[in-house]
């Protein structure tokens, strides 16, 4: 659109395709000048007067947002009242409960994951539990040096409380009142049989004209008000079910059949309207009821009927982002003293014992307000065209378009298994359906969002991981013959792939050779935020591939043993050049594997002499080797890659590819290969690699027992015994240590540490304490060498 082009965008997702239409239709059409109604006061009189805009659209979502508000605000105001003194809630936090299984306590046990409700270099407020009877109770507690001397009103926080550790962690509770814990399965049962509970903990509240926010502990007062909600939703399920004619609280089963969102049963959430308790379910269907009458309200003042449908699906956007908030999934984050959902920045739908539930009518936090302000700047910055992109719904294994009908295709495909697009997308279609389901019968017909046909591998609906790879390859192969059939003769197709595991660029190489693509280029490109959740924790990707194919006459068979050689001639170029722009870690072999397909997808097929068509897997296995040894040359500032053993290899690459993250088993395995070691006899549990579920770490000298590296020879475990001699000063030990080990007089060494400082970031602390050992390594050099001369008389008088 940007570039002029007529605009052709296709989803499977319905959520995805309304917002599209949100993105690439409504915008262009209505984002236009005009005249609105705007109510204005004169005297004290109101009424209404047209009033000339920039963007009608805009203006419009912004008003009828407005009304919306106002609206609900009569309705369910009540229900988040005001204090005496004029302060208005920003929400409440809650504990999920769970009776204590200590036959002989009992308590009501409070699962939280941590005590914190502030914690900023000047404000340190937190729940503070203590014991009444069998009872736990909280009161409030403040840390006087962080408030200037004053603790705002709160009680001193005891120097011997530490309110970073809760009740509860990974689902393994423990009782404040008899010490006793219950393990995580346990806890789950107890879920499941309906023996859990909530109880609202503390009430966080914002004065207008003060900044800042400030808590109490929430009363029976505040019990009573949610219990006077809880009989108001009564009613209110009632009428709109007779008016829907379907429950108005999501009553859709959780897909079983999910791979993340199925955590939720674990815990006896069954229904996607378990995840909102009474007064935000409340909340939510009020919302919806009133965005509903909006459509009707702008037909009746005579709007045009397809301008009305645009600016309802803008307010159906800001009812999907206040369930997002406003469900039990939320936390309230103290260090920033805000409320977000559980799976922001993941790809799931995580358990959370204690949450956060904002006030819905209010203006701070994320609130309608907010929620609507959110999709109003959206629509301010969305691109303004005077012709609008075609949307539309359909699998791309089989597309409406006639052949040769486009210049050009881009597709972003789902990246294998990492993603549970559609069960992800049912949480927001569920609510969807039920705002604006009746304006869209096209895309909310069904229960759910369509799973059956979406191009993932899901081994739990496609009957194990076998058949998964091959229902993914299947279809994804019958979408790239669709592409190549649209495209015209001289069209180009730009795919876009992330995935870090090798498994799934195997199904993308498998699917592209077979469709008649012919891939000409493959560059990295830096899309992802580092600082996502996921990135933090695992080894994640900062870029995706940008793969360039189009649609050319093939070479005949090519024999492997040549096209071997070429690809090395190709990819050792490629390297260098990726190399120079700084492309790295994990990111630099997946930019080799794109270069690689350039090379294997210009042949109808690569045979070796024996006749066996040679696939994804053993292309990727070349690629391993060539650019393992490439990074391995330039890290270690070309030539000494062949004075260490193959262990040191794994080591640095590593470190290089995935710093101190962990890794899956199988990614983990395929780089050992590359370095000729078998990665599952080298997890001894005395070794640097280490095994956690699916999971491969490498450890670091600081994670390392002294005695389990006394007895090798190889060369980063005697690196790591020389680095914790070194933290402890002990000096003396250390040049004993290298004076008699192999290394002494060995470059290598020295390079190898200086490389493995390298790859870590400044605040890890294996870097520290490389970067501390290299600092003196010329002394150390010295030292060694004046023990060596110093022995040397000993040693040949022994021998003599």
């Amino acid at each position: 659109l940007r570039l002029g082009c007529e605009t052709y965008s296709n989803d499977y997702n319905p959520v995805a395709v309304l917002i599209q239409k949100c993105t690439l239709e409504y915008p262009q059409k209505y984002g236009k000048p005009g005249e609105i109604e705007r109510e204005v006061e004169s005297f004290g009189v109101r009424r209404k007067e047209k009033v000339k805009v920039e963007n009608r659209l805009l203006e419009d979502v912004k008003q009828w947002g407005h009304w919306v508000l106002e609206e609900a605000k009569k309705e369910i105001g009540r229900f988040y009242p005001v204090e005496e003194d004029g302060s208005i809630p920003v929400g409440y936090i809650w504990a999920r409960t769970m009776p204590c299984q200590n036959p002989s306590c009992g308590a009501e046990l409070p699962l939280m994951r941590q005590f914190w409700l502030a914690k900023k270099p000047k404000k340190k407020v937190a729940l503070y539990p203590y014991i009444d009877g069998r009872e736990v109770k909280f009161k409030i507690v403040g840390d006087l040096h962080a408030s200037r001397g004053q603790a705002g009103g709160y009680e001193q926080m005891p120097t011997d409380f530490d309110p970073t550790h809760g009740t509860v962690a990974r689902a393994v509770a423990t009782c404040p009142v008899c010490g006793s814990v219950v393990d995580a399965k346990t806890t789950r049962r107890l879920f499941q049989e309906g023996k859990a509970g909530q109880r609202m903990v503390a009430v966080v509240l914002h004065k207008p004209g003060t900044s800042g926010k400030r808590y109490r502990i929430a009363t029976e007062k505040d019990m009573e008000i949610f219990r006077e909600a809880e009989e108001y939703l009564k009613e209110k399920l009632e009428k709109l079910m007779m008016e829907w004619g379907m429950d108005p609280v999501p009553d859709e089963n959780i897909d079983p059949n999910s791979v993340k969102p199925r955590t939720m049963w674990l815990y006896g959430m069954k229904k996607w309207g378990d995840m909102f308790n009474s007064r935000q379910k409340l909340a939510m269907i009020t919302f919806v009821e009133k965005v509903r009458e909006v459509h009707g309200k702008m037909l009746e003042e005579g709007y045009e009927e397809g301008y009305a449908k645009a600016v309802v699906s803008y307010l159906a956007l800001g009812v999907d982002r206040l369930a997002s908030f406003s469900t039990t999934l939320c936390r309230w984050k103290s260090g920033t003293e805000q409320n977000i959902p559980a799976y922001s920045g993941r790809n799931a739908l995580p358990m959370v014992f204690d949450y956060f539930e904002i006030n819905t009518v209010g203006t701070i936090s994320t609130s309608w307000s907010n929620s609507i302000e959110t999709v109003t700047e959206s629509l301010e910055n969305v691109f303004d065209s005077t012709v609008s992109a075609t949307i539309t719904q359909s699998s791309s294994t089989s597309l409406s378009y006639p052949n040769g009908f486009f210049d050009a295709v881009f597709t972003d495909p789902p990246y294998y298994d990492n993603i549970n697009y559609a069960e992800l997308s049912d949480f927001f279609y569920v609510w969807l359906k039920r705002t604006i389901g009746d304006l869209y019968v096209e895309l909310f017909s069904t229960p759910l969002v369509p799973k059956s046909n979406e191009i993932v591998a899901n081994p739990i609906r496609q009957g194990g991981q076998e058949k998964a790879k091959e229902f993914f390859e299947y279809n994804l192969k019958k979408s790239f013959q669709e592409i190549h059939r649209i495209l015209k003769e001289d069209g180009i197709a730009v795919i876009v792939y992330a995935h870090k595991s090798t498994e799934g660029w195997e199904t993308l190489i498998n699917s592209l050779l077979d469709s008649g693509l012919i891939i000409t280029g493959a560059w990295p490109l830096h899309t992802e935020m580092k600082a996502r959740m996921n990135a933090m924790e695992t080894a994640s990707l900062a870029s995706s591939i940008y793969i360039v194919a189009r649609k050319m006459e093939r070479q005949p068979t090519g024999f492997y043993n040549e096209v071997h050689e070429e690809l090395k001639r190709h990819l050792n170029a490629k390297l260098e050049r990726l190399w120079a722009e700084g492309i790295g870690g994990a990111d630099f072999f997946i930019a080799a594997i794109g270069s690689a397909i350039e090379v294997f997808g210009k042949y109808e097929q690569v045979m070796d002499y024996e006749g066996h068509i040679v696939r994804a897997d053993r292309l990727l296995a070349d690629v391993r080797k060539i650019s393992t040894d490439y990074a391995v040359h330039q890290i270690l500032h070309n030539g000494f890659e062949g004075a260490i053993s193959d262990l040191t290899r794994f080591y640095v690459l590593y470190r290089w590819n995935y710093g101190g993250v962990k890794v899956h088993f199988d990614e983990a395995r395929k780089l050992a290969q590359s370095c000729s070691i078998d990665l599952t006899k080298e997890w001894s549990g005395q070794g640097f690699i280490v095994k956690e579920k699916e999971f491969i770490r490498v450890a670091g000298p600081h994670e390392r027992k002294p005695d389990d590296l006394k007895r090798s020879s190889e060369l980063v475990d005697v690196l790591h015994r020389v680095l914790l001699l070194w933290e402890k000063s002990r000096r003396d030990e250390m040049v004993s240590l290298l004076q008699e080990s192999a290394y002494r007089k060995t470059e290598p060494f020295y390079r190898v540490a200086q490389a493995i400082s390298a790859t870590l970031p400044i605040e890890n602390k294996e870097k520290k304490l490389l970067d501390g050992f290299l600092a003196g390594r010329e002394r150390l050099k010295e030292e060694v060498r004046k023990e060596a001369v110093r022995r040397e008389p000993v040693q040949r008088s022994l021998f003599e």
